[in-house]
């Protein structure tokens, strides 16, 4: 092994000395340049070989060649690369296939490799690179499309990126990826020799015998990879970003029109069909330019009707979810764009709004859509339509909690007497484990709308409930509701009735705290009785109420003697994290910091 290491080291030399003579690094460097070079080569050479030691070397050297770019621009010098740069490249290079044959399958370890390559090294050089990596990956698609691109953009080489598409569909003859970036590229090439046709005809330059086919610059070889795919690849959305792709050229009028005809002759069963012939009617030759900006107004209403039209036709004869959901968006996003012309934003409220009632009517409106139905209504000030929406989604989506919810919400806005029923149907209909939030609503409903007996039931009624978060959410608000409404001796009494009705939440018992503090002669045996409870419950993981309980014993109607005995319980109840925040938190305070 130290032969082998001597004899790399010796090859270095010559590099170095160039690099000392010409004046790029200093006698000094270059010392300190062999010594770690030296280090790096032994752990290469070592019995058992790690991948972090490849990794270390080849950015080592790396950082060489950046800094002999740099101080070559520095001094302007840009000779003898040949034997300073190109023998560093030649090692890293070496290097880098032996990681990767060590590691074949360290992907990102062959992407390192492509990119030094790309930077440093030569054409023939990234090929064989891409070739090595590709036949110990070729179950990877972006691989081969990756190799493709570079064969094409960095390489100038059109035919060999069409043969490495070729042999990528061999193995993923199905992939739609790789269709879509072979027929581009196949577009690109088309347009690269168009571009050279035009250059040279501007010249007049005689190209004697040479011709550019007028098959392969009109795309043809984009019309073959479509027809392929198109046999081996089915459904709209793949044609369209085909369709996508060609309309980026300006040469494909024809190619184009050829996607079209067959996406409407295959896929008039498939919503995104009519979706893209009825937005096309937005971009279609219309009228000469308008100046007024009630011309220009009247003509995109026209065009709309016309996307609308499409639309229309597609119901006719394909009249599912996924068409109504495609008509819905293009009203809702026709309908949020900004315009100063009053009868264009009517016409298209007017328009959205009728699509919303017969997509319901036809029971396929998503449930998504009938929240922007309720706002639109409700901003319009149609409060009557936005309760009948509210109710009639619930019976549509009876067991859904977001529909229950967001309509409940609209009626309790609307203050409608159908809300207490809607209620009692919403939790019948929805799962209890998830209908905490309702019970929420119905408890802020009951509290601004009820008589203090109904409220007072509905609560008792909560705190019954199976569901632990139920009951221990509402506890809270009960004590609340009791305080505003019958002071502190309806909360005291309220909290003596629960304070031993598990479960509970923290801030139950620091509401209560609060209730009590905010009396005139706050009760200072009451507070440590609130404290020791919310302690029996929360005291092994929460040091803030230890804190707080301590800042009460220091105050005013506290007994300062009794902190010590609070910070050993403390500690011996708090565990993990929380007992080095109460020590901090004890310090800071006893320090005078807080």
């Amino acid at each position: 092994m130290a032969d082998y290491v001597q004899q790399r080291l010796e090859d270095r030399i010559p590099g170095l000395e160039q690099l000392e003579r010409v004046g790029l690094f200093t006698k000094k460097e270059v010392k300190s340049m062999l010594k770690r070079s030296t280090a790096l080569e032994y752990k290469l050479h070592r019995s058992v070989l790690s991948k972090d030691d490849f990794i270390a070397y080849i950015q080592y050297e790396i950082n060489v060649l950046e800094l002999i770019k740099k101080r070559r621009a520095r001094i302007g010098y840009q000779f003898k690369k040949e034997d300073i740069e190109f023998p560093i490249i030649n090692r890293v290079m070496s290097v880098f296939r032996r990681a990767t044959t060590k590691w074949q399958e360290d992907v990102q370890l062959w992407l390192s490799h492509v990119a030094f390559s790309k930077k440093w090294g030569t054409k023939a050089q990234l090929s064989k690179v891409f070739s090595s990596m590709l036949a110990i990956h070729p179950d990877k698609p972006s691989l081969w499309i990756m190799a493709a691109k570079c064969e094409m953009e960095d390489l100038d080489s059109s035919e060999s990126a069409r043969h490495l598409f070729l042999r990528a569909l061999r193995f993923h003859p199905e992939n739609k990826k790789v269709y879509q970036e072979y027929f581009r590229m196949e577009l690109m090439h088309a347009e690269k020799l168009r571009k050279q046709q035009q250059e040279l005809e501007l010249a007049k330059i005689d190209i004697g015998e040479y011709e550019f086919s007028p098959e392969i610059l009109s795309g043809k070889l984009a019309e073959v990879v479509y027809k392929d795919a198109k046999q081996k690849i089915k459904g709209a959305e793949f044609m369209l970003s085909l369709l996508n792709i060609a309309a980026i050229f300006d040469f494909t009028k024809e190619l184009q029109d050829t996607i079209l005809q067959d996406l409407q002759k295959e896929h008039t069963d498939d919503s995104v069909t009519w979706d893209f012939m009825a937005r096309r009617e937005l971009e279609a030759a219309g009228a000469p330019e308008l100046h007024s900006a009630q011309g220009r107004a009247s003509d995109t209403n026209r065009r709309e009707e016309r996307c609308c039209a499409v639309y229309e036709e597609g119901l006719r004869s394909l009249n599912t979810e996924p068409v109504w959901t495609c008509y819905v968006t293009f009203c809702l996003d026709r309908f949020k764009r900004k315009t100063n012309i009053t009868e264009l934003k009517e016409k298209r409220k007017e328009r959205l709004l009728g699509v919303f009632q017969r997509a319901h009517d036809a029971s396929l409106l998503q449930e998504s859509f009938y929240k922007t139905w309720l706002q639109v209504l409700l901003s319009s000030g149609e409060t009557e339509s936005a309760a009948q929406v509210a109710i009639a989604a619930t019976k549509r989506f009876s067991q859904s909690l977001e529909t229950w919810n967001l309509s409940l919400q609209t009626l309790v806005h609307l203050e409608r007497a159908e809300a207490g029923l809607l209620f009692q149907e919403a939790l019948k209909n929805v799962n209890p484990k998830d209908s905490l939030p309702l019970w929420q609503l119905q408890a802020e409903w009951s509290m601004a709308s009820q008589t203090p007996e109904e409220t007072d039931a509905l609560f008792q009624k909560a705190l019954s409930s199976p569901v632990p978060d139920i009951s221990a959410a509402l506890k809270e608000t009960y004590l609340e509701w009791a305080y505003k409404g019958g002071g502190y001796k309806k909360a005291r009494k309220i909290f003596k009735s629960l304070h031993e009705h598990r479960p509970f939440t923290k801030a139950f018992f620091t509401k209560m705290i609060q209730i009590e503090k905010e009396q005139e002669k706050p009760n200072m045996s009451n507070l440590r009785d609130y404290y020791e409870r919310a302690l029996r419950e929360f005291g092994s993981s929460d040091d803030d109420l230890w804190m707080g309980y301590i800042r009460e014993e220091l105050g005013a109607h506290g007994s300062p003697e009794n902190c010590g005995k609070l910070h050993w319980r403390a500690m011996k109840s708090l565990v993990g994290e929380s007992v080095e925040r109460f020590t901090t938190q004890y310090t800071l305070m006893q320090t005078g910091h807080i």
